[in-house]
């Protein structure tokens, strides 16, 4: 009775069609219970302001699962799956309702919002395996036990193209796949990605533009993978791939 009342009360809210034509009804239901645990905790910690309405189903859930709807080519069920400054858990836990057979990892730097991440997942009833670690991916990328360690790696509003790729390729298994979110997109951003992916032995592999449901702006995804497994001494020292691009 419970999910009857949660769905048709999500009903109400006039969620943009297609959302519907990525994902069931019980991930609906889950992702109505994320919205409610985030508000809770937004009381207490400031995780994000997009929360409400089109905020919320288009700039966060929208926007986080599409890309692993849209790439037929590749398989992204049951991988070991990577959330780079995964703040309040986007994309990472919109990537975990949706692909339950997969482990996830979420790791930001903020002790306030890993904190607010676990207390999320001990309350919503997620099927996955989710780690929750709080660390610079910086200091992350260099312990044996991570490095090279998984299938999917990406971040989300966290920095430029050239910048995520640095943290995201040391990550990856040799077969890898590093999905990059990006607004607009330019001849120059593109030239620098391939001057960048070139040192971190790197390849750029596929990218799909989108316009977001309502009025919601342009994504672009790129997708990348290792050529090489990266060199040793990237990423850098904590700052330095943001204060200085490659």
């Amino acid at each position: 009775m419970v999910k009857i009342y949660i769905y048709n009360e999500m009903k109400k809210q006039n969620i943009p069609e297609e959302i519907f034509s990525l994902i069931t009804e019980e991930e609906i239901i889950m992702f109505q219970e994320l919205q409610i645990k985030i508000k809770e905790l937004n009381n207490k910690t400031n995780l994000t302001r997009l929360i409400n309405g089109d905020d919320y189903w288009v700039s966060q859930v929208f926007d986080s699962i599409w890309p692993f709807k849209t790439f037929p080519n590749f398989n992204f069920d049951n991988k070991k799956f990577l959330d780079i400054g995964s703040g309040c858990g986007f994309p990472g836990l919109a990537y975990a309702i949706t692909h339950p057979t997969s482990e996830i990892y979420l790791v930001d730097s903020s002790k306030k919002k890993t904190d607010a991440l676990k207390s999320i997942i001990k309350e919503i009833n997620f099927k996955s395996n989710i780690h929750v670690i709080n660390a610079r991916v910086e200091n992350l990328a260099h312990q044996s036990s991570m490095r090279n360690s998984f299938h999917i790696a990406t971040t989300r509003a966290v920095s430029n193209p050239s910048t995520v790729s640095e943290y995201i390729l040391p990550m990856l298994k040799k077969e890898g796949l590093g999905v990059l979110y990006c607004g607009k997109w330019t001849d120059k951003e593109s030239k620098n990605l391939d001057k960048t992916l070139e040192i971190l032995e790197g390849k750029f592999k596929e990218k799909k533009k989108i316009l977001l449901p309502s009025n919601k702006g342009t994504r672009n995804i790129i997708l990348i993978q290792p050529k090489n497994f990266c060199p040793e001494i990237y990423p850098r020292k904590v700052g330095k791939p943001e204060k200085n691009p490659l």
